[in-house]
């Protein structure tokens, strides 16, 4: 009688070998990446400004049973572990926060993301007419190629306040009814001056003024025509005039919805990715985590990340760290500016912003190996900065350990990359803004093609497996 042997486990492998996700992704995981997508197009469909962003958010999290964490401080209601709030700066950062079982000096875990993206801001005093047409002055805003934005059709988004305080929302565009507007180009045929010079000089930012209209008023002796036709349409839709707009936030966004990209829909291509889809997994995380986690889960989206993180609702000011010592009082059986310290110092962190995909068409900026490449999974980058890393907070081996261990145990489908060759350029995030607490913080997200564009590109399954990555950072343990 023969015996039978058995079989010898499979030698694991000891080179590192990054595959496409599609290759290994189980068909549960493959409905609930088409699932997240599907709510992702909607909430990017709502959201094209941070303030819009922002109030969307409040909207999801209402929802889901978040409350205002201002009730909290005006009645002095403790919170306990399980306890959901939410707290706004200027509606147009936020801050949403499930209280944890360890006390908050403890530390946090945090995912910290940006809603402001790239567009065309409209001057204070911008109306104009010229030569039959009426124009508004813009003034760009965020790193953009001015190329890319003549011709496209764009969109209207933003506020009118008034002296009484009155707040008009203005949305023109997005609707197939509404009308659109546009920065006009040069012909080919007049552009020979043009076309010599850079792409950098060929587009002064002075020459991005958008044409809003055409037609003048009906009236003989009415001067500044154009203009003055204008005022009236905005008057009878929106009730303001001219001195409106010294009051007024308007952006200029790439009119139409996000959309599903390639034979496969495997891809969307949208507006604003950079960095509104690490902030709605990571909302959308917070939102699906039921139970108490263990550490206070914190997912954080600020305003102004794309021209510094300055201002009172940038990572530089000082809201988070106000809403900390606004949890800690709340929570703590006495406040201390000791155990605010420590519960920053004791903090993890995932920087939630995007990184730059390997690109087949532009393969010189970038070395391969350390590069993301799409639908490889969650993007996460152990330091950024520019050419010798400058303006990096270079996250620890330590700390990247902790990081692969928390995925491979929840099933993440993650990679590494670089933003480019070590000279090429580089980029930055609100991460050394969040590490001069002492906390523990290295950049995750998702990887884009065309970063920066009118629109940009991401990866179906790369969008899945940062939620999957974000919500096991705020559930898992520390051990």
């Amino acid at each position: 009688m023969k015996t039978k042997t058995k079989a010898k486990p499979a030698k694991a492998s000891l080179a590192h070998n990054p595959k496409n996700g599609y290759e290994s992704i189980t068909p549960a995981d493959r409905k609930r990446s088409e699932e997240i997508n599907r709510l992702y197009l909607d909430f990017l469909a709502k959201a094209k400004t941070e303030r819009e962003a922002h109030d969307e958010g409040v909207t999801l999290l209402e929802a889901a049973g978040f409350t205002n964490l201002a009730l909290n401080e005006a009645a002095n209601i403790r919170l306990k572990p399980g306890d959901r709030v939410y707290r706004s700066c200027e509606g147009k950062t936020l801050m949403a926060v499930t209280i944890g079982k360890k006390p908050l000096a403890d530390g946090m875990h945090i995912i910290g993301g940006h809603t402001d993206a790239p567009r065309i801001d409209i001057k204070q005093n911008p109306l104009y007419e010229n030569s039959g047409l009426a124009m508004l002055d813009t003034h760009y805003y965020g790193g953009i190629k001015k190329y890319q934005w003549l011709t496209i059709p764009l969109a209207l988004h933003g506020v009118f306040v008034k002296p009484d305080g009155r707040t008009i929302k203005v949305n023109i565009g997005e609707n197939p009814a509404d009308p659109v507007f546009c920065i006009t180009d040069l012909l080919p045929h007049l552009a020979a001056d043009q076309m010599r010079k850079s792409l950098a000089d060929s587009i002064p930012g002075e020459s991005l003024d958008v044409v809003v209209g055409s037609a003048p008023v009906a009236e003989k002796d009415r001067k500044e025509k154009h203009k003055y036709n204008v005022l009236k349409i905005l008057h009878a839709g929106y009730g303001v005039d001219e001195q409106d707009f010294l009051s007024a936030e308007l952006e200029l966004v790439p009119a139409g919805p996000p959309r599903e990209a390639g034979f496969d829909r495997s891809m969307i291509l949208a507006y604003g990715q950079d960095d509104r889809v690490c902030s709605y997994v990571a909302l959308k995380a917070l939102i699906d985590m039921k139970a108490p986690p263990e550490y206070t889960s914190v997912v954080l989206l600020c305003d102004k990340e794309e021209i510094g993180s300055v201002g009172s609702t940038g990572m530089a000011a000082n809201f988070f760290e106000n809403t900390s010592a606004e949890l800690l009082n709340l929570t703590a059986a006495s406040y201390s500016e000791l155990h605010l310290k420590r519960a920053m110092s004791n903090s993890w962190m995932l920087s939630a912003d995007v990184n730059a995909l390997f690109d087949p068409m532009h393969p010189g900026v970038s070395e391969k190996k350390n590069s993301a490449e799409m639908n490889h999974g969650v993007c996460v980058t152990k330091f950024t900065g520019s050419r010798g890393k400058s303006g990096s907070s270079d996250a620890s081996a330590e700390f990247m350990a902790h990081i692969r261990r928390i995925f491979d145990r929840n099933g993440v489908l993650w990679q590494t990359g670089e933003l480019g060759k070590v000279d090429q350029g580089g980029g930055g995030t609100i991460a050394h803004l969040m590490a001069r607490y002492g906390m523990k913080v290295i950049d995750c997200g998702v990887g884009l093609l065309s970063m920066h564009a009118p629109m940009e590109l991401a990866g179906k399954l790369d969008i899945y497996m940062s939620y999957k990555a974000y919500l096991a950072f705020l559930k898992d343990g520390r051990k």
